[in-house]
């Protein structure tokens, strides 16, 4: 490998850049090919993990209701206490 004027690894010395890319349809066929190996890796759930991943979701979503709710409240007491409510 050779050095380039700036420290760096020039282009001649045959990098990344030296190989062809393949052509706009080719690259597409073979993102293609990589997605279905990749959603050939997926496991499916079982009924049981599914229903407990289903409720740990749920309980966390109820859970965060409930803070923003409280949070809520207290903004709006806080907000009547300084402001006054007008009659």
């Amino acid at each position: 490998m050779t050095q380039g004027g700036a420290g760096g690894i020039s282009a001649a010395a045959g990098g990344a850049g030296a190989a062809k890319k393949p052509n706009f349809f080719a690259r597409i066929v073979i993102f293609f090919r990589e997605v279905i190996a990749e959603l050939r890796k997926v496991v499916t759930p079982t009924r049981k993990e599914l229903v407990k991943f289903t409720s740990v979701v749920l309980g966390f979503v109820v859970v965060m209701m409930a803070l923003i709710l409280g949070l809520d409240t207290l903004f709006q007491l806080v907000v009547d206490v300084v402001f006054g409510v007008p009659n």
